[in-house]
């Protein structure tokens, strides 16, 4: 991904707390010479090395991933950003975070560590449920995935929030995002800019 210098994110909890916010990401890889992508949730492994999901048995990426450079991205608020929000000369833009790992894949399918996977999974986000969902079909459904782990070796950060941009810049595009209610890449900028 092209950073510039200005867009640059480089501290680890901020890019881990990204990623723990906006975990549902594109899993690509070559398939047959073929770029192939997957969107999944993905989980981060307790050390902060390894990234982890399952995909349907069905889906043929995964018949491929053993061993393969993939990689996995994630994307956070975005919006576009006109230049008639500035005071000073501009052209149209977008505005965005992301974050791009790449990995080594191992696949995997032994009961335990698939369940593992998506009993967390189901924890995660069926806590807030006021009756949660229980896995009743268990060995049924672990038989029509299969696991994936991803042995990060590379994470880019990108947070295009207008710091390119003169103050009074900033402050018309986040007035402008606040009036038209785009309130998550509005409260990205004030806490990348403020």
């Amino acid at each position: 991904m092209y950073i510039p210098d200005h867009f640059k994110i480089s501290d680890k909890e901020e890019i881990f707390s990204f990623l723990q916010a906006n975990a549902f990401g594109q899993l690509i890889s070559l398939q047959d010479k073929r770029l192939t992508a997957s969107h999944l949730p993905f989980l981060i492994a307790a050390d902060r090395k390894r990234l982890l999901c399952h995909l349907a048995r069905q889906n043929s990426q995964w018949q491929q991933l053993e061993g393969q450079q993939i990689l996995a991205t994630f994307q956070g608020p975005h919006d576009y950003i006109s230049p008639s929000w500035y005071q000073n000369a501009g052209v149209p833009t977008w505005n965005y975070q992301a974050v791009h790992v790449y990995g080594s894949c191992r696949v995997f399918d032994a009961p335990d560590e698939l369940a593992a996977v998506v009993e967390a999974l189901s924890s995660r986000y069926e806590s807030s449920f006021a009756t949660p969902w229980e896995a009743k079909y268990r060995d049924a459904m672990l038989k029509a995935i299969v696991g994936v782990e991803i042995d990060i070796d590379e994470i880019q950060c990108k947070y295009k929030l207008s710091q390119n941009r003169p103050a009074e810049d900033q402050q018309g595009v986040i007035d402008k995002l606040d009036e038209l209610g785009s309130e998550s890449l509005l409260q990205a900028m004030r806490k990348a800019l403020l």
